[in-house]
Order: C-alpha cells, then structure tokens, then sequence
C-alpha cells in the first residue's frame, strides 16, 4: 500500500513545474547566456597554483570577507551600505522573500520576466502579481502604479536589463516605482557588463532600493556567487536567514583571484558587447525573422513566422545548436526565440544553423 506521505507537501509546490534545464549533449550551447570565453592560459595555470593553499578540510570564512571587499571595490558599492552574498542571485532572492513573507503579502514584477521572481515568491508561500510588459516589452508605468497603490507589494522585482527580453526599462519610470513602492525595490542588475547601466549609485536616495549583481554573466557561471546591495539596516536584517557558510571555500577563493584580474573579464564582455551588435544586424537580415528586439544583455530575443517557433528550435538543434524556445511561455513571447551571444565562431555557425533552418521550416 502506498504511503500518502505526499499530502504533507504544500499544493501550491505540488502544483509547479520543476525549472527545468535541458542537457546540452553535443550542441553549441547559446541558451544559458554563459560566458564563451576561458582565461589565459597563465592566468588558469597561477589560479591552479594557488588552489593549492585552499583548506578545504577547513568551513569557509561565513562572512566572505576578503571577497566581500573586492566585490565592494569593484561593484561600486556606495560607502556605508550593507552587502549580503548568496548562491547566485537565486539564493539572494529566496532569503529576501523569506524575511518578508507573512499571510497575504504579495511580489511584484512585470511579465515576461526572470521566472525565478513567480517560482520562489511561490515556494515561500506568498502571492505573485505579473504586470504586462507593453507590446515593445517595456514597462507599462501606469499599469504598474494602479497596481502598486492598490496591492501594496512587500517586494517588486524590475530586472535591468530584463530577461528574457534584453531591454533597458526607463530609467525615469524605475524612479517612479521606487519612489511610489510601500515596500522594497530590486533590481536586478545581473547583465550589468553588458548594460554598462546601474542604480547602484542611487542607493544613498531610497531606503526601500536593493541592488542585485552576479558573477555568472561576467563569466564565473560556474561558481554561483550574487551580491546583494541596500541600505545597511535593510540588508542586515535579510542576512538574518542566510545560511552558514554558503559561499563555499572554492568559491571564495577563486572569486577573489579572479577579481583581482578584472581587467581579463571587462576584454571579454566587451568583445561579447561587440558581437552582440554584429549579430542583432545579422538577424535583421534573415527571411523568416519577423522581429529582432534590442538588446542590452548578452542575449537575443527575435520573433520568426507564426506557428514555427518549435519546428524551428528543433531543426537547429539537428544543426547542432541550443539556443532557448520562448514559445511554450505563450502570451507576449508566443512565436520567439532567445539565443545567447557566443563567441564569434559559435556565432557564425549559429547564423549558418538558422539559414538552412529557415529555409527548410519556412
């Protein structure tokens, strides 16, 4: 007989679906919008050299301080301001959510937005309330006011640029929403070296504003580091549910090395920022694109014919290249495709995959 011990799980968790991340297997990988770039050869050999001194039989420092430093330093973090690390940006808003979360409480975030917003507000049992983006996918100002004055959100997320879309929402019209919001503002700045564009600096002006970064885009995917930034007080009390040492002693370690070599990673973003220029001019050109959106993040949102965005994500796939299938989200991404920049080589191949794609699909 089965036990229904089941039915101890909460129906809303019963109710998700799983994040779900495909196997890469053999393809060019141009949906995750990873780094495509390693370090130099010296630099890999010194950071190998000197994982050697790295304790691993030892707990990590739980306060990262040696690398919260460096973050501070680099991430431009005004002075006097509280800094919380986390594993990856995913971490960072689960502990924030879980500091707010009461019966009742809501998040909001404009939609088609990073789902991780929708899934963790539900897994700490709080409600979730999407905004519509506009047809060009940017903010509806007033939408989001009439719905901020009447259901007084804890948390609004705004990611800056936005994922999956890869635009720059207004800058006067984040300024609004922080300046309207009963409780906290994040945004969310993971494509921050690709945007060049940040509120971090405004941090001195709203209590209510938190700053989110991560290493991931800068290339450091692997090592799942966040940073989140605010007002002191604020940010201490989020810290308040951090685990223990949850920026293990590898990533510490590797982290602060590289870090100090940040002039390797700012080449490779900008030769990432290049590329991305050359291939939104590509796609402009291909048959069968309907629409290539803007973009400021190291990605690509573009529309194709109605009907086609599966058979053609398939056909690239038999071509040898992953790039991401928006569709199956429906509404306003119904009909798009997200590929992630990669180096110019994946990128050539990528723009060879989607013209015999086209043309056989189309």
């Amino acid at each position: 007989m089965e036990h229904p011990v089941r039915e101890w799980i909460r129906p809303e968790i019963q109710a998700l679906s799983a994040y779900h991340v495909p196997d890469p297997g053999d393809w060019i990988k141009l949906d995750a919008m990873e780094n495509p770039y390693h370090w130099p050869e010296p630099l890999q050999q010194e950071w190998l050299e000197s994982v050697r001194k790295v304790e691993i039989n030892r707990y990590p420092d739980p306060a990262a301080r040696d690398l919260t430093t460096q973050l501070r330093q680099i991430m431009d973090v005004p002075e006097g301001h509280g800094v919380v690390l986390g594993n990856g940006s995913d971490e960072l808003i689960q502990m924030l959510l879980l500091a707010v979360a009461e019966p009742g409480r809501t998040v909001m975030a404009p939609e088609p937005s990073f789902v991780m917003y929708s899934m963790i507000s539900r897994f700490v049992g709080m409600d979730f309330i999407g905004i519509p983006l506009d047809q060009e996918f940017e903010l509806d100002l007033e939408a989001m006011v009439v719905a901020i004055e009447r259901q007084q959100p804890a948390v609004i997320f705004l990611a800056y640029p936005n994922n999956p879309t890869g635009n720059l929402f207004d800058r006067a019209a984040i300024e609004k929403i922080i300046q309207i919001a009963p409780g906290f503002v994040v945004v969310d700045e993971a494509y921050h070296v690709f945007a060049e564009e940040s509120f971090m600096g405004q941090l001195p002006r709203h209590e209510n504003l938190l700053v989110m970064r991560t290493v991931s885009k800068m290339g450091l995917a692997g090592l799942r580091l966040g940073l989140m930034a605010g007002e002191r007080r604020c940010v201490d009390e989020i810290n308040k549910v951090r685990l223990p040492y949850n920026i293990n002693v590898l990533t510490q370690h590797a982290a602060t090395f590289i870090l100090q070599h940040a002039e390797v990673l700012n080449e490779q973003a900008a030769s990432l920022r290049q590329s991305r220029e050359e291939l939104l001019e590509q796609l402009q050109g291909i048959p069968g694109v309907v629409k290539v959106y803007p973009s400021r993040a190291n990605f690509i949102l573009f529309r194709i014919a109605p009907g086609s965005a599966g058979a053609l994500f398939e056909g690239l796939k038999m071509r040898g290249v992953l790039i991401k299938n928006m569709d199956p989200a429906g509404g306003a991404l119904t009909d798009c495709l997200r590929v992630t920049v990669g180096s110019p080589e994946e990128n050539r191949q990528f723009i060879e995959a989607l013209l015999t794609a086209t043309a056989s699909v189309l």
